[in-house]
């Protein structure tokens, strides 16, 4: 598994974010949330991260900037994620799915995330022309 810590941006604040390849999606506390239109999940989900297991019933579009790029990704909100190793709380789990979508990569021996892949276009078909 990969994990990088470092800060990021959502609304002007800077949220301490774990990148965690073995988490499929993105969770963030209330804080991380405020000021965003949040939705209710029809049906409640169960997840377990870490040794503890949460009720997922809330979700929402997070937008913040990673090294300055924006992003958008779907984000279930929680009472609290945990603390990484060093026992700082994490603001946001940022899963492998939306670092798939925005070519995010994840470099732990150099502890820093590779942005050159970064989608700045999405290309979802192409037309043939006969």
């Amino acid at each position: 598994m990969g994990r990088i810590r470092k800060n990021i941006e959502v609304s002007g604040k800077q949220f301490w974010t774990l990148f965690d390849t073995g988490s499929r999606n993105t969770y963030v506390v209330n804080t991380v949330a405020e000021g965003f239109n949040i939705s209710q999940i029809s049906k409640s989900r169960k997840v377990s991260l870490g040794d503890k297991e949460h009720l997922l019933n809330k979700v929402f579009l997070l937008q913040a900037k990673v090294e300055g790029y924006p992003v958008e990704m779907d984000s279930y909100i929680l009472d609290d994620i945990g603390s990484d190793e060093n026992g700082k709380k994490i603001d946001i789990l940022f899963g492998v799915l939306a670092m798939q979508k925005w070519g995010i990569r994840p470099l732990p021996d150099e502890e820093r995330l590779d942005m050159t892949h970064y989608s700045k276009e999405f290309v979802e078909f192409i037309e043939i022309m006969k």
